[in-house]
């Protein structure tokens, strides 16, 4: 069975809430929803203290190509334009909507008859891409790099493959998962509109072979799709980074940046992205609402909810059973790429894949001793490099030494922290050492 050559590491899995069935998350009182939900130009918004709203109305324009539209999540009034604190920790500026009702833009259908492709037989690819840049559609797994973007490759680019990351190798999380069980088919017809969008006749949909119902079910689905092959794939964390899935799945390797899959034929999305993309395409309906895992040991009932864009997280730990008392941290994401929040009003935003609640012992990190040079965390490195050396030359600010071993292609992953038995602090120097030296890289331009 396949995977990725270099490094990878097996924590525990933890999928406490994969067999817990996708249900809907009450409305919030008050939606809170940020107009930078994706990477590039934030969103301009485009209505005022006291202006109506429906659900999937614009609030916020696009600021630009690399950019995306914010749709409302909901109906009623906007209080105001004002900051909050997002997932990242910092302040951004947010639309508040006081909820009042439910009430949806005509355009959005809302049945659940599938709708497929060859009913629309005049759809282009142009067609296509267009629908899903109005429509707000970022990548799901986490970067949210907008998808219209990742739809138009560089020029002299030949792509050759769509690749679906239905890996979720992040512990803990099933909202992909579970999103396969319960919309396999729209998912499908989601695969094939992107790959209609960028002219090629291949997908692969990867999925790793911890989740063998998703496999089975998708296998058997995707019997009538022309050019779809499901591909199981070994469990090995991070097998859901773009570069580990291509080697993973048609053995190509990515150079270090500034290139990129299409370098080497592959547009990756999520498969949360592909649902998203049906949605859009065939059904007029915008990115205001994702599934999102809310769990954790201690946590009552860990569970997948379908959440509106803007709701605050506080809401949903209430609705899995409050806030345990034994709780040492609470997570946006997953355990290894995911980022302890500063508060639980945070909102649910494109991005937000999960919500993981630790416990004391859990969240408590051990007490950093020296190295002992076992290259334990060289060993574990999906890209190649060697991270006691990078975490060392960012603690002594060694930035053109940084940048001569390569650590702008380091994909924070944390591999080498969660392997390390000195425990020592990796992934925070790499990190910090990876944006100043990339300020410093784009500073030369």
């Amino acid at each position: 069975m396949k995977t990725f050559k270099i490094g990878g590491v097996h924590p525990e899995e933890n999928k406490l809430s994969a067999a817990e069935p996708i249900r809907l998350a009450p409305l919030p009182q008050v939606a809170v929803l940020p107009v930078s939900q994706h990477i590039g130009a934030p969103a301009k918004p485009v209505v005022d203290k006291g202006d109506k709203v429906k659900v999937g109305q614009v609030i916020a324009e696009a600021g630009g190509f690399v950019s995306a539209p914010v749709h409302s999540s909901v109906s009623g009034t906007v209080l105001k334009i004002d900051s909050v604190i997002d997932a990242s920790g910092y302040a951004k500026p947010a639309v508040f909507i006081q909820v009042e009702g439910d009430e949806w833009e005509e355009s959005i259908d809302r049945s659940e008859q599938l709708v497929r492709l060859e009913e629309l037989p005049g759809l282009t690819g142009k067609d296509i891409v267009a629908k899903i840049q109005s429509a707000g559609i970022v990548g799901m797994g986490g970067a949210c790099f907008p998808t219209h973007v990742k739809l138009s490759p560089p020029p002299g680019s030949k792509i050759e493959w769509i690749i679906i990351n239905a890996v979720e190798c992040e512990p803990y999380l099933t909202a992909d998962h579970r999103l396969m069980l319960e919309h396999a088919d729209e998912i499908l017809v989601g695969v094939s509109l992107l790959m209609r969008a960028v002219d090629v006749n291949k997908a692969f949909v990867a999925i790793e072979n911890n989740k063998p119902d998703a496999i089975e079910l998708m296998t058997q689905k995707a019997r009538i799709y022309p050019g779809i092959e499901v591909v199981p794939l070994q469990v090995k964390y991070p097998q859901g980074g773009e570069k580990q899935l291509i080697d993973a799945v048609v053995n190509r390797q990515v150079p270090a940046p500034p290139a990129l899959p299409a370098s080497v034929g592959a547009v990756i999305q999520n498969v949360g992205t592909a649902f998203a993309v049906y949605q859009a395409v065939m059904k007029d309906k915008p990115l205001f609402e994702r599934v999102v895992t809310v769990t954790g040991k201690s946590l009552a009932r860990p569970s997948n909810l379908l959440v509106r864009m803007g709701t605050p997280m506080s809401q949903l730990i209430d609705e899995c059973g409050g806030l345990p008392e034994n709780t040492g941290k609470i997570i946006g994401g997953g355990p290894m790429m995911g980022k302890a929040l500063l508060n639980v009003e945070v909102p649910i935003c494109k991005g937000s894949s999960g919500v993981l609640i630790m416990d004391e012992k859990e969240a408590r990190r051990s007490r950093p001793n020296p190295c002992i040079r076992c290259g334990k965390c060289v060993a574990a490195c999906p890209m190649g490099l060697e991270p006691y050396l990078l975490a060392d030359g960012a603690a002594h600010e060694m930035w053109d030494m940084l940048e001569a071993n390569a650590v702008t292609s380091c994909i924070e992953c944390g591999s080498c922290q969660f392997t390390c038995p000195s425990h020592r602090p990796l992934l925070d120097y790499v990190r910090m050492g990876k944006s100043t030296v990339t300020g410093i890289i784009k500073s030369r331009t």
